[in-house]
């Protein structure tokens, strides 16, 4: 039986998650990304591009680039639209276990193998939601910076971190939000996470003082100082958020 041209919502929940997850200038029907969820939903890699393409019409983010999307979206693009951008926590979960019930899996068995030695019960189910979590906002951020340091420009995936602006243990209902991630090379992450680094609301980086005391070291020259009062590149979507990045630069970035 052949399938129907229309999507259904999960299929519009499914194309929403790799929106998130393609660089939207990167976005073709040659992207592996692109093909490997089409493959999952039994839609062309052409007509999935396509679907992403509509979403782009709807993201103000994009036309403020001067970046327009497809022009021929459907009522239920807006529907899915509406419902999940800025729901980012029920995106997420949702969005991942339909992948899995397309794939006739768990949604343990579509993530890191590590969390099969979780217990059974509340907690396993618990841990393997953030585990999902997690991975969504990795996904979405490195997505946003082109798998690209906003510092240093480096782009190697192992390396990169998606980091949290405002922590995630100070904010629950931003832990997934994506304006409030940036994505950092480890080094970096880990000073930005201990605020010897921020990046003001202007998006400017700001090196704390207390490196300025082992300046001499040349690799403290060659890692951080160096950046200092550069601006960060800017993702091409999911802005990081101002109130964000003051909150660092408030209440974390060692001054």
């Amino acid at each position: 039986m052949a399938k129907s041209n229309n999507w259904t919502k999960e299929e519009t929940i499914i194309a929403f998650n790799v929106y998130c997850k393609v660089p939207f200038k990167n976005s073709s029907k040659t992207n592996p990304t692109i093909i490997k969820y089409a493959n999952i939903i039994g839609r062309s890699p052409s007509a999935l591009n396509m679907k992403v393409g509509n979403f782009g019409r709807l993201d103000p983010e994009l036309k403020k680039q001067g970046i327009v999307g497809l022009g021929n979206g459907s009522k239920l693009d807006e529907v899915v639209w509406n419902e999940f951008n800025g729901n980012w926590e029920k995106l997420a979960y949702e969005s991942e276990l339909l992948i899995a019930e397309f794939q006739n899996k768990r949604i343990e068995d579509i993530i890191d193998t590590e969390v099969l030695d979780f217990p059974i019960g509340l907690e396993k189910e618990t841990l393997i939601k953030q585990r999902v979590n997690q991975s969504f906002f990795r996904s979405t951020i490195l997505s946003s910076y082109n798998s690209k340091c906003c510092i240093t420009g480096l782009a190697i995936p192992d390396f990169l971190v998606a980091s949290h602006i405002k922590p995630w243990k100070a904010d629950e209902k931003n832990r997934l939000n994506p304006h409030n991630g940036l994505c950092l090379n480890s080094i970096h992450d880990k000073a930005f996470d201990k605020g010897f680094l921020t990046i003001t609301p202007n998006y400017k980086i700001k090196i704390s003082k207390y490196l300025e005391d082992v300046k001499n070291e040349s690799s403290i020259s060659d890692f951080f100082l160096k950046y200092d009062n550069l601006s960060i590149k800017l993702p091409d979507r999911f802005l990081p958020s101002k109130d964000f990045l003051d909150y660092h630069y408030q209440n974390i970035f060692k001054k």
